[in-house]
């Protein structure tokens, strides 16, 4: 049977959108049935058009990744959330969609789910570790089962070491400060091989 993965993710200037790229041809690559999505956007044109790099962002994917739906969650066997950090939390964008679960929670249809969780910051220690932490609190909740890349693969070390989800630095210019691209895709074949052995 074929694994569904659903790649969730939030992204004003791209950085997520390229780690959850990364993720779903690493995830096709294995045989995965996979959905990309993004959190719906709540900010006002006004504030997004103040940032130039946001505002070319939101421009280049509106209309060209599909929306998150509560329904993607239900479908999938697993899921990979992917956002920027919110002094250390979750964007509002990734919050709101998290709570509209709660009819799918009430059902239990999400409880043994695999999730896994990648982040960014504009620095090394912004606050990258607790973002990824608090995705997992939720998912805890839910009755997810949570699949972090720990140590199991050396691509870990290269992107900084964070063993509970790839996490990376921007700079001001919104490039990547490390090389995390061999630790995203490690980390969806992790949660792929963790979701097919519990759906056999």
């Amino acid at each position: 049977m074929t694994t569904k993965l659903a790649i969730i993710y939030y992204s004003s200037t791209g950085t997520n959108y390229q780690m959850a790229k990364w993720a779903k041809d690493e995830a096709e690559k294995q045989g995965a049935e996979v959905k990309l999505v993004r959190a719906p956007e709540l900010a006002p044109m006004e504030a997004i058009e103040q940032n130039p790099a946001w505002k070319e962002h939101f421009e280049a994917t509106k209309d060209v990744v599909p929306e998150a739906k509560v329904d993607d969650l239900e479908w999938a066997d697993a899921f990979i959330i992917s956002a920027p950090t919110r002094f250390g939390n979750v964007p509002a964008q990734i919050k709101q969609f998290f709570d509209m679960a709660g009819g799918l929670w009430a059902q239990g249809k999400l409880v043994n789910k695999v999730a896994s969780a990648m982040s960014s910051a504009q620095n090394p220690h912004g606050g990258q570790e607790a973002t990824i932490l608090n995705i997992y609190t939720t998912m805890y909740h839910w009755g997810a089962i949570v699949v972090s890349p720990g140590y199991s693969d050396d691509a870990i070390f290269a992107a900084g070491g964070n063993p509970y989800g790839t996490s990376v630095s921007v700079d001001g210019e919104g490039n990547m400060k490390e090389d995390v691209e061999g630790a995203v895709r490690h980390q969806a074949k992790r949660t792929l091989e963790v979701a097919t052995k519990l759906n056999q």
